[in-house]
């Protein structure tokens, strides 16, 4: 495991302060605020951590509801709500400076033999055969998670649509517990960008005021997220300064492994030249 990757996995895995507190550290990149993956998977660490391992969470569904300061630590309150006899449900309070920053439900669900299908992976090159062709590899400086990007950015008229090869750079354990921790991280990353795709805005456009207001994360399967992750995903619909985003993630197997949805404040303030 790389110095970068260890560092966050020792982020999402949180320090116990009683049995339904924790308290997490946090990261800064160089965002305005806290970046929303991280308080995602450190949610679902927390929630995961009062639950029997043999359920394992298979959905989440959260708030964010006001800016977190990187350079503040996150205290995360998790109430047991249910413990049911195929379900448990967890909900959790994420707050700095006494106040709640982001609130999640989060459900836990045993292994059961079922129906079984799954929408087909898209027909797309391997990450071999991009990287081959030119594609970029791309991440935040000594920071794990990296981009696999064929694009030179998006012109107005564009489909609303991306797709993204992904992995963590590293090799990690087994466990699949750290894995669904940073997969919750890193499903926040590009999703609601994709809503700016046909009007050929920048995420950093100075215009701009782009901000997670919610984010939904369904885990179909386990999923090892230090291989390669293609994100296929779309924004159906935007407009009143809101952008909404959905994304499917599938292994290199071509398996859906978890869907994501999310709504975000897309401001566009008028330039003041």
């Amino acid at each position: 495991m790389t110095d970068a990757l260890d560092d966050l996995v020792t982020l999402l895995a949180l320090e116990p302060l009683e049995e339904t507190l924790f308290r997490g550290t946090s990261q800064d990149l160089g965002l305005p605020q806290l970046f929303g993956g991280q308080v995602l998977g450190q949610a679902l660490s927390a929630a995961s951590q009062t639950v029997p391992a043999e359920r394992r969470p298979h959905s989440l569904h959260g708030y964010f509801l006001r800016p977190g300061d990187p350079r503040r630590p996150v205290v995360y309150q998790v109430d047991a709500v249910r413990d049911g006899g195929s379900f448990t449900t967890r909900r959790v309070t994420a707050i700095q400076k006494g106040r709640p920053i982001f609130f999640c439900s989060a459900s836990f669900h045993g292994e059961e033999a079922s129906l079984d299908h799954q929408t087909r992976m898209p027909d797309v090159a391997s990450p071999e055969r991009l990287i081959a062709d030119g594609a970029r590899l791309a991440r935040f400086d000594d920071h794990p998670v990296e981009f696999l990007l064929d694009d030179e950015g998006w012109a107005p008229g564009e489909p609303a649509h991306k797709r993204v090869w992904f992995r963590l750079v590293g090799e990690l354990p087994d466990d699949p517990a750290p894995h669904r921790n940073l997969l919750a991280y890193a499903s926040d990353f590009n999703l609601l960008t994709t809503a700016l795709v046909p009007h050929g805005i920048d995420f950093r456009d100075p215009r701009l005021q782009i901000a997670s207001l919610d984010h939904a994360l369904w885990l179909h399967r386990d999923v090892r997220v230090d291989d390669w992750l293609l994100y296929d995903m779309e924004s159906p619909w935007a407009g009143g300064a809101r952008g909404f985003a959905r994304g499917s993630l599938y292994d290199r197997q071509g398996r859906l492994v978890a869907s994501s949805a999310q709504e975000g404040l897309t401001r566009l303030r008028e330039s003041k030249d």
